[in-house]
């Protein structure tokens, strides 16, 4: 692996090492297992908590407050990231800057996490949300360092498809997740819909229990496997000289050296705040209808939870396909034309819920075509989206500061979780408003997001790249 640089070097172009990338993937895994479980259970936890706290039968009436401590958890991860992002950027021990927070975050975060159901099932409002906010604490000293492993260790040409590769990982976590859903399925814990009364989850407390524990037991071999097979320092050394020549081949508007502390250009400022601001919205959207789906199933349409873990399996596979192709798409008409690509086919499925909404309508337990091919569609636009965003940030600074631009990347993404499910919880208080209002939020936030895509700069740097085979690590 050492000749690995040096071998790209002379044929004049980058490799990717697949293995490599995988491998950090499992990083990603780990954390999109755990935020899956948590957006699938917690709001209606939360929602059906604060109806017996409140001695109410209209589950709207809370939504208000499932916003307020969804978005209580988002404030902290948005002060905590970038200072996590920081000190790991800083943090020099023997098995690295970034693997000390990954291990302790996942540890923590592995043993917090099944008491949330627990404290659920026994009707402790107080103790849930203290538990939910433990784990997001100990969440966010691990995201962004585990994020920023792979600007870390890969050339600026090589982000986009790197990302995509960890993406996909993170995904399958995702999808682990989603298929306990619909095998532990919530809305029968709770008795709502056909026969749940009769069914042996009703009231059960490993109904809730058991996603929790699978997680938590997922996320500590994944972050197993990935301590003993990722060695930060050594990879650190071995790349050291193909990411100085990454630098000179970057998508910024002003070129940066690889040790470059000195403060941000204009240009690249000006750049940074755009793709930020235009990552607020897209996230104001996606957030509001994550936190929300399970809760307009279960309580708009009267449907079963499971049906939200199906959407979230074809989006997956949309977005899967997004990750895989995503890399060669923007090197072909550059990642600022590839995320708004994504953005319009988010934009466009929006649009034709909203009509199929108000045209046809829907309720019951099995979910119309036309919604789930909607969210292949959408899933597959937004992974255009994320494979591209992340390494347009890190884009713009050296390799001493990818630990706080990577906080910056997801300071902006939780700001948008932390105002958007207050926002929405609150606009369906509004009397002539009800769940339909779900896709007519996330189509404005996109509209808005694609917009202001449109003044990022486009500075594409003129790289060879290693194509099929000859892209792969051979050791």
């Amino acid at each position: 692996m050492a000749t690995m640089g040096k071998e790209a070097a002379a044929n004049g172009g980058f490799r990717l090492n697949y293995k490599r990338t995988f491998t950090i993937g499992f990083a990603f895994f780990g954390i999109l297992l755990l935020w899956q479980v948590y957006d699938l259970w917690c709001p209606t936890f939360l929602t059906e908590l604060f109806k017996k706290a409140f001695s109410t039968a209209d589950e709207k009436q809370v939504q208000y407050l499932v916003g307020i401590m969804m978005a209580i958890d988002n404030l902290a991860a948005l002060i905590l990231l970038p200072i996590f992002g920081r000190l790991s950027d800083k943090t020099h021990t023997k098995i690295g800057k970034r693997m000390p927070y990954i291990l302790v975050g996942t540890f923590v975060c592995a043993v917090a996490f099944p008491f949330i159901p627990l404290l659920f099932h026994f009707n402790s409002l107080a103790g849930t949300i203290i538990m939910m906010a433990t784990v997001v604490v100990f969440a966010m000293m691990y995201r962004n360092p585990a994020v920023a492993l792979m600007p870390d260790m890969t050339p600026k040409p090589l982000r986009s498809k790197a990302n995509g590769i960890i993406n996909i990982m993170g995904y399958i976590g995702g999808f682990f997740a989603t298929v306990v859903g619909m095998v532990f399925v919530l809305s029968q814990y709770l008795g709502k819909g056909t026969g749940a009364t009769e069914s042996w989850a009703y009231n059960n407390i490993w109904a809730v229990e058991l996603p929790f524990i699978i997680a938590s037991v997922l996320m500590v071999v994944s972050a197993m496997f990935l301590f003993f097979n990722i060695k930060e320092n050594k990879i650190a050394e071995e790349v050291k000289d193909e990411m100085a020549r990454g630098e000179e081949v970057s998508e910024a508007a002003d070129k940066i050296s690889v040790d470059d502390e000195s403060p941000m250009t204009k240009a690249n400022r000006i750049m940074l705040y755009l793709i930020l601001g235009a990552e607020f919205f897209w996230f104001m959207a996606d957030n509001g209808v994550s936190t929300f789906l399970n809760n307009y199933i279960i309580y708009g349409l009267n449907g079963n939870s499971a049906s939200t873990s199906l959407l979230t399996i074809i989006g997956g596979v949309g977005s899967v396909l997004g990750f895989v192709f995503g890399g060669t798409i923007a090197e072909k008409i550059t990642r600022k034309y590839t995320v708004i690509s994504g953005l319009s086919l988010a934009l466009v499925s929006y649009i034709v819920w909203i009509i199929m909404t108000f045209a046809v309508g829907f309720g019951g337990t099995t979910l119309p075509m036309w919604l789930i091919i909607l969210w292949f569609v959408k899933g597959f636009g937004m992974s255009l989206v994320h494979v591209n965003s992340y390494p347009m940030v890190v884009e713009l600074c050296s390799s001493k500061k990818i630990g706080a631009f990577t906080g910056y990347y997801y300071a902006s993404s939780m700001a948008a979780q932390t105002i958007t499910p207050i926002l929405l919880g609150t606009l369906l208080l509004v009397p002539d408003f009800d769940w339909f209002l779900l896709p007519i939020y996330a189509g404005i936030c996109i509209a808005v997001s694609v917009t202001v895509f449109f003044f990022i700069k486009n500075a594409k740097g003129k790289t060879e790249f290693k194509k099929g085979l000859e892209a792969l690590d051979n050791d």
